[in-house]
């Protein structure tokens, strides 16, 4: 029997790479907000991999976390000005959970919006220290500042940021169960339904990105938002949404559904004592590529 060629160093440096490339998704995720996005970056990653004398690299994890958030910090300087321009509410692309998997941190839509008010060395500095548990000195190669400048950027995000940290989580049964209770009570207009759901000062937040009509400025309050709901349930037969799939939506239950134009969309909830506080609605289908697989609707230009 002939002998298996020896790995190339091509093969070792994708084999090394393909361990880590999970967490350097998260990473690229959590600083972006944009799973696209975080995906290209991290395959621009892996290209430097490949061109790295990786005889000198001691901690591929260090170097590789260092390369994704220093390309992030990149990506940031535009995203940034595209946002200022963007049209309606602008929301994370939402990330399912696998039910399987242990996202392995607590970071919320609502924390990434937060996160968003940070600038890009404070969101990089809070991130690396407090979510992936990096110790300052390495996050001060990563940005290029000392060791007590990045404790600062860390302590001033920390600061702006420790209000959106989830005060009373649900479990997932519950909150699943509350979701569930609000698709049907909003997708039949039941105003006593939602009125029980929905709490006082509920928010609603809906990106369409100028694609698909969507309200252009969030909705406070629950008579407000309750109305939302019945109105829009006035406009569709009974059975028009469809829910494809339910879960964790960057760790807030949520569900996707298929709606009356054929396309889906996604719904977040972000739930205390068990009422709705805000419900995030992503229909932009550029940034719903990525979910199209959990449903039959085929891709628009």
């Amino acid at each position: 029997m002939p002998k298996p060629p020896e790995p190339t160093i091509s093969d070792d440096a994708a084999a090394s790479f393909a361990t880590l490339r999970a967490r350097l998704v998260r990473v690229a995720y959590r600083m972006l907000g944009s799973v696209a996005e975080a995906e290209d970056v991290v395959q621009d990653a892996y290209l430097r991999w490949h061109r790295t004398d990786r005889a000198e690299v001691r901690d591929p994890a260090g170097f590789l976390t260092r390369t994704v958030t220093r390309l992030c910090l990149d990506v940031l300087k535009s995203a940034r000005l595209r946002r200022e321009t963007y049209i309606g509410p602008w929301l994370p692309e939402p990330l399912i959970a696998d039910p399987c998997e242990d996202e392995g941190d607590d970071i919320t839509l609502t924390l990434m919006l937060a996160l968003e008010r940070l600038s890009p060395l404070e969101r990089a500095a809070f991130l690396l220290h407090d979510v992936f548990g990096l110790g300052f000195d390495e996050i001060a190669r990563t940005l290029d500042r000392d060791a007590a400048a990045c404790r600062q950027l860390a302590a001033r995000a920390r600061g702006h940021v420790r209000a959106e940290r989830p005060r009373f989580p649900v479990s997932e049964e519950r909150g699943q169960a509350i979701a569930g209770a609000f698709f049907e009570a909003s997708r039949s207009g039941d105003l006593k339904a939602l009125t029980a759901l929905l709490a006082d000062d509920v928010v609603f937040y809906g990106d369409g990105g100028g694609k698909r009509p969507a309200t252009l400025n969030p909705i406070f309050g629950l008579a407000k938002v309750a109305r939302l709901f019945e109105g829009l349930a006035r406009k569709h037969a009974p059975g028009a949404s469809v829910v494809v799939s339910t879960g964790r939506i960057d760790g807030l239950p949520g569900f996707v559904t298929t709606e009356p134009d054929g396309l889906i969309q996604t719904t977040a909830l972000a739930i205390e004592h068990d009422r709705i506080v805000a419900i995030y609605v992503v229909r932009n289908p550029d940034k719903l590529r990525h979910l199209l697989a959990l449903s039959a609707v085929p891709a628009r230009p």
